[in-house]
Parts: C-alpha cells; structure tokens; sequence
C-alpha cells in the first residue's frame, strides 16, 4: 500500500518531546504498530524504554536495536501487570485488541478479556507508578484511547465500553495527581496503518476487485474527511510531546488524531 499525499513520514522525528534523557518509560503493547512507533520516540528522545508485549520475539529484537528493556507479559494477568508500573516516570498504556460481535451475541469471556486487557491492566499499572512519580514530583501518563473513547459504532461494545471507561479512568488519576506533578491524558487515533488494518483492507479490496485506496476512502473512512489512514508515526510524535516539559498544563483531556470523523 503506498503512501498517501499529505504525509511526510521522514520528517517525523519525534522529538516534539522535548528532551527526556534521565526518563524511564514503560510502554505496553510495544511489539507492533503505535507502541512500537512511540517507543523508537521515546529512545530517539533520550528515554531508557521498557517494551511490554506478550510476544518475545518483537520486542527482544526492538530492545536490542534501541537500546530498550523487553518484559515478556501478558496483561491479562493483572498481578503481573500491577507489577510493571514502579520505577517508572513515563507510562504509555497502548496495548489493546477487537472484537466485533452484536451485544446480544457478543461472547462474555471475550468481554471480560478486553475488560482485563484495556482497562484493569491500564489501572494496575498506573497504581503501581504513581507513588514513584509523587515521591518525585513528576511524572506522565499517556493513555492511547481511541476515536471510540468518544463516540460510538455498532458491533464494537466491549472495545467502545473500555474506551470509555480508560477515559473516565484517565480524567480521575490527572484531577487527582496534578498537584503531585503528574499529568494524564488520552490520544484519540481513527484508523491506523497498522499490519492489522493493511491485511484487511487488503482483503477487502481482493473480495470486491477494487483498489486498495478506494477501500480506504469509500469503506473504511466513509465519514472521515481526510482521506487517509494515519500513521503511527503521527500517533507517537503527539503521544511523546505529552510526555514533555511544552505539556506541562495539559492534563485530564483527550487529543483525537481522527482525521475528523469525531467532529460529525
């Protein structure tokens, strides 16, 4: 799939954040996509950076290439997650999955799941980081939420759910811990190039014989009024200056990169 007008990819740099050489971050979801795009930020920035995916394999090699540190976890278990969070000054809560499924058919155990996995494993980790960034009067938290954090759409109820409620989550800890220091907030993407949605407009532009392009525009942004997929490159820049000293004043708030589909 080839690259859409409007976005220089080489020229984000990710360094919007500012200097954070000193900083420890702790990124989930690190393997692939928008975690692995804002931890290359983070380093670039001077960060030392702990990957958190439940497959070894995508980030032992990123580690080893910035320089980072790999925990191997799944964060469905939620006393492994509650474990993660000390000794950090940065927080990314990225790791996330879907299902799509009718609420009267929607399987329980796969609710509870993306429950677990987007909220709980979010609070559990955040819990344990907070002493530390209070003891030392400072500390961020980034929450990657998405365009269902604010709205809603049919079929998505335990992703929409979840959202919403890492948002409420993400509005309670920045009311709470802004005089220690500590903001918190929520990056808001629509759709993102990422290897899952690639493989499924992918295959929807081999199931209807159409380009790929007009899968995007015509299907998969149909209500967005920029035209094109974002990239996670342009997820991790805002997510990174959140992190830095130019949004110190920014908390409790939530930041859409939707390609305007929430303003409808």
């Amino acid at each position: 799939m080839e690259d859409r007008p409007g976005v220089d990819r080489a020229s984000t740099g990710l360094a919007g954040g500012g200097d954070l050489r000193g900083r420890r971050a702790l990124v989930t979801g690190a393997g692939s996509g928008i975690g692995d795009a804002i931890a290359r930020g983070l380093a670039n920035a001077g960060a030392h950076v702990v990957l958190v995916d439940k497959v070894a394999d995508s980030i032992e090699s990123l580690a080893a290439e910035i320089g980072g540190t790999p925990r191997v976890v799944d964060l469905c278990d939620l006393d492994a997650a509650g474990e993660l969070g000390t000794d950090v000054d940065i927080v990314v809560n990225n790791a996330g999955v879907q299902h799509v499924a009718p609420v009267h058919r929607f399987p329980t155990d796969t609710f509870s799941m993306m429950f677990d996995l987007m909220v709980q494993a979010p609070f559990r980790i955040i819990r344990s980081a907070l002493p530390g960034m209070y003891e030392q009067g400072w500390g961020r938290i980034v929450n990657v939420s998405s365009a269902h954090g604010l709205r809603a759409s049919p079929y998505k109820g335990a992703y929409v759910a979840a959202k919403h409620a890492l948002e409420g989550l993400s509005k309670t800890v920045a009311v709470e811990a802004a005089r220690h220091g500590v903001t918190s907030n929520c990056v808001n993407p629509g759709f993102v190039r990422t290897p899952l949605v690639e493989t499924q407009v992918a295959e929807q532009a081999r199931l209807h014989r159409v380009p790929e392009e007009q899968v995007i525009e015509d299907v998969l942004l149909e209500r967005t009024p920029v035209k094109r997929l974002v990239e996670p490159e342009e997820v991790a820049e805002l997510a990174i200056w959140l992190c830095g000293p130019g949004s110190a004043s920014i908390t409790g708030t939530s930041l859409p990169m939707d390609g305007g589909w929430t303003a409808h």
